[in-house]
């Protein structure tokens, strides 16, 4: 007796995933790829003789993203379980290996990259998905821990551990993410208000001890709060930051046509990529670009509630955050509405190690979503 055949609406959609999540993310990197074009042509002609050095870098990291991104979506994310340990140790290690002499590259004053050769990576970017990967795990073997503080402390110190480390670097900016990763996990997760409160009160209060603790941070703060105070200084990035917010009004000046891309914002291309966006396309094309972003973190959080699992809830949330976390910071530093402060708008900035770290994450989450619909055919992401 021959088997009826399946239908064809459940055939297609039986481990399709939530397409829209997936296309997001291509969209939001591919567009990355023509704004680190626009924002570096100059610099990279001037400095490197090659006005597409950093386009062709950030073109190897899309596609080594891709890849990994779509290979890892056909890993079942349980798979992914007993490797939290490993994760952090490994995001220690490497963390570590920053400040041993000769592997350890610095610059601008700060230590935050290993370098084999011309090779570089920078493992603070890897020690976020570390710490998610192993945070998730540890909340799936026993859920009912969060529900008591002591058993919040394995987190707490696997979070201020990683944070030490980065902040010895120093980077403050990607400290401050790993920290609202941390506090975020642990209230998605389910803790009490109570412990809640007992973890933000000092972790509110050690950021201006940090700031303290660190002339040339007071000195950024200092350019926050009066940025025209030093026009030459500490708040040169910010003014000519703010000159190209200002610039691009509704519309924008026209695609590749940013005049502050022409050496006079800094890092135009990485952490202050946005202020060419928004020079480039106006307030419109910042608000449908975040629109994007708040897309795609709407359809991670909706794909981690449809886990069939704990587990791939917390996975799939702790990804989620962390792009949702590092995206609105950067956002708020290039807006001048906190100190500035280094830290790239994911999946947009130049930098393949941010990229193809976050890509992979991404196929995680999309992963997640393929996975489950395969499990419950009936579920279907819209």
């Amino acid at each position: 007796m021959q088997r009826p055949a399946e239908s064809t609406t459940n055939r297609e959609r039986k481990g399709r995933g939530d397409l829209l999540f997936l296309g997001g993310v291509i969209l939001l990197a591919g567009l990355g790829l023509v704004f680190v074009y626009s924002a570096s042509s100059y610099n990279a002609k001037v400095q490197y003789g090659d006005e597409f050095f950093f386009f062709k870098k950030q073109l190897v990291g899309f596609v080594i993203g891709l890849v990994s991104m779509i290979a890892v979506s056909f890993l079942p994310y349980e798979k992914l379980k007993k490797g939290g340990i490993p994760a952090l140790v490994l995001s220690l290690i490497l963390l570590a290996l920053v400040f041993v002499p000769g592997l350890g590259k610095s610059n601008y004053g700060a230590t935050r990259w290993i370098g084999f050769g011309s090779f570089t990576i920078q493992p603070s970017e890897i020690a976020k998905y570390g710490f998610v990967l192993f945070t998730a795990g540890y909340f799936a073997k026993d859920p009912g821990r969060m529900r008591k503080f002591t058993g919040l402390l394995p987190v707490l110190f696997a979070g201020l551990s990683v944070c030490v480390l980065i902040m010895l670097e120093p980077n403050m900016s990607v400290t401050m993410c790993v920290g609202a990763i941390m506090i975020g996990m642990i209230f998605l997760g389910g803790a009490r208000w109570k412990s809640l409160f007992a973890i933000c009160v000092p972790v509110l209060l050690a950021v201006p001890a940090l700031i303290i603790a660190e002339p040339y941070r007071l000195q950024r703060l200092s350019a926050y709060l009066d940025p025209w105070a030093s026009p030459r200084g500490e708040g040169y990035q910010l003014i000519q930051s703010l000159y190209a917010l200002g610039n691009g009004e509704f519309f924008g000046v026209g695609l590749f046509r940013s005049r502050q891309k022409y050496r006079f914002l800094p890092f135009a291309e990485s952490d202050f990529i946005l202020s060419v966006i928004a020079e480039e396309t106006g307030f419109f094309g910042i608000l449908l670009l975040f629109l994007l972003i708040g897309f795609l973190v709407w359809r991670g959080f909706r794909i981690a509630r449809n886990c069939k699992d704990f587990y791939g809830y917390m996975l799939v949330s702790g990804i989620t955050l962390a792009f949702a976390v590092q995206s609105a910071l950067n956002a708020l530093v290039v807006s001048g509405t906190i100190p500035p402060t280094g830290l790239p708008l994911p999946l947009i900035s130049a930098g393949n190690t941010s990229l193809i770290v976050t890509m992979t994450g991404m196929g995680v989450v999309y992963g997640a979503s393929r996975h489950n619909e395969v499990r419950s055919p009936h579920k279907i992401y819209k």
